[in-house]
Parts: C-alpha cells; sequence; structure tokens
C-alpha cells in the first residue's frame, strides 16, 4: 500500500477517536437508516438531522412501514429540513425496495443505483457502512481533501474528476471503510474546512501538499519539495494573485514554527 495513503488513513482514524462527532445513525449498519439519513443530510446540518431522523426511524422503523406510508406525511418531514423535492425518493425507494428486492437491500454498486433516489453518494455509503465493501465516497467536503492535500490543483465541480475518484479508491481500501467514511467526513468538517481550514492543529499537516507545498502548476512529489523563502515582490511579476501571497504567507509560518519542514 502506498504510503502516504496508509498515513492518511492511521492519522484521521486517531484524529477520529479523539474529535469525531457523535450521532445516532453511527451505530448502525442496517442500510435502510443509512439510506434515509442520506437522504436527510443532502444540504443540511447534521446536528439539524438528529432530531428529526430518530422520531422518522421510530414512526417509520423500516423499508416496509415505509413504503406504506401516507406521502403526505412525509412531505412534512422534508419540509421541515428544507428539502421539498425530496419527499418523492423516501416513498418511490422503499415501495421498488419492497416490490423488486422483496425488502432486502442489494449489496453491490449497480443494483443499489437502480433505487430511486440513490445516487452515486449514497450507494457508496451503504456499501461501506452497512456491507464493510471498499467503494469511492466522494462528496464535496471529501473531494476538496483530497485535492488540498494531494495539491492536484483542480477547478470547478471535482467530485467525479479521475484522480479524485482513484486517490478515493485506495483511501477506502482498508479493513474498517464505514468507520473511516465517518473519520473523513468530521475531519473535512472540523479542521479542512472550505474556509480557513484548521492547518495548524490538523495532524496530516507535516505531509499536506496544500500547507507547503509548490504550485499546483508544478507536480512535484512532498519529499522533492523546498519552501520557497522568495516573497511575492521578488519575482519578475509583481501582481501576484492574492491566493498565491496567502500560499507564500502560509510558508514563512510554518517555516517558522514547524521545524522537521526545513
Amino acid at each position: 500500500m502506498n504510503e502516504i495513503i496508509k498515513l492518511v488513513q492511521v492519522n484521521t482514524l486517531e484524529w477520529y477517536h479523539k474529535h469525531g462527532r457523535d450521532f445516532p445513525w453511527r451505530y448502525t449498519k442496517d442500510p435502510y437508516k443509512i439510506m434515509i439519513v442520506e437522504f436527510m443530510l443532502h444540504r443540511t446540518k447534521a446536528d439539524q438531522v438528529v432530531h428529526v431522523y430518530e422520531s422518522f426511524i421510530q414512526k417509520y422503523p423500516d423499508v416496509k412501514s415505509l413504503a406504506m406510508a401516507d406521502p403526505k406525511e412525509i412531505k412534512k418531514v422534508t419540509e421541515h429540513l428544507g428539502l421539498h423535492w425530496r419527499s418523492r425518493h423516501f416513498i418511490a425507494s422503499a415501495r421498488y425496495i419492497v416490490k423488486e428486492l422483496n425488502g432486502q437491500f442489494p449489496d453491490d454498486y449497480d443494483n443499489l443505483r437502480k433505487i430511486p433516489g440513490i445516487g452515486e453518494y449514497i450507494a457508496s455509503a451503504i456499501l461501506t457502512v452497512c456491507f464493510n465493501k471498499p467503494a469511492p465516497v466522494v462528496d464535496s467536503n471529501i473531494a476538496r481533501f483530497i485535492n488540498r492535500f494531494w495539491n492536484l490543483g483542480l477547478k470547478g465541480e471535482i467530485r467525479r474528476k479521475k484522480r479524485i475518484v482513484k486517490i478515493a479508491e485506495e483511501l477506502f481500501n482498508l479493513e474498517n471503510p464505514g468507520k473511516f467514511l465517518f473519520a473523513i467526513v468530521d475531519f473535512a468538517s472540523l479542521v479542512c474546512k472550505p474556509d480557513n481550514p484548521d492547518c495548524f492543529q490538523c495532524p496530516l499537516k507535516n505531509n499536506c501538499k496544500y500547507n507547503h507545498g509548490p504550485s499546483p502548476n508544478k507536480q512535484v512529489s512532498g519529499s522533492d519539495y523546498e519552501p520557497s523563502l522568495k516573497s511575492p515582490s521578488a519575482t519578475s511579476d509583481t501582481r501576484r494573485p492574492l491566493s498565491e501571497i496567502g500560499r507564500w504567507l502560509r510558508e514563512i509560518k510554518y517555516l517558522k514554527i514547524e521545524g522537521d519542514i526545513l
């Protein structure tokens, strides 16, 4: 196994054991419950979902009870979460599973994707969490982490980029991919945040190319990289983008604090 991949897996899991968030759906391997919570978590913060999820599961404990539910009642739940259009997924998925799959969730990606409302992310999440099968689970947060840590320099919608998916496949190829999913989700939310990532507290900072790496346009390995001590104004083009100035400031900060970078 790639040493960097192993390092990310080990350090992220160790961080998770100390700082991971506690949610009720992390104590189940029931694919029905994982499907439901993933429907609810779509563009909704996890803290806002907890009470709604628990009440929903209490009222509809399994896929058969949901298949017989009144769509108007389900719509009330999704409207409460601001997911007006998602209500049809709850009923449609449950009825498909009961009618076409005899109430049983498949344990392979292709058949999971046939279930209404289940996309790439949810299918892979079910495989990793419920069936302990390695699958590249990639949402925008996980893609952002991969893009930053490996300094890929990808822009725009990057979740389906080949380089992102390839690295994700390696990351999730471990003994407990479900636990790693929870770990990297929390890590991307609490440390490697979209804005102002907490690089100083990051357990991966010494190997992160975003932290002290080169420009994404210049691909080198982490071991080959030496931080530049030149200020932005020392180059021929004095009109440096703010992003490059910020990167230079981060380099200087870590040169002062982290002795082993030198």
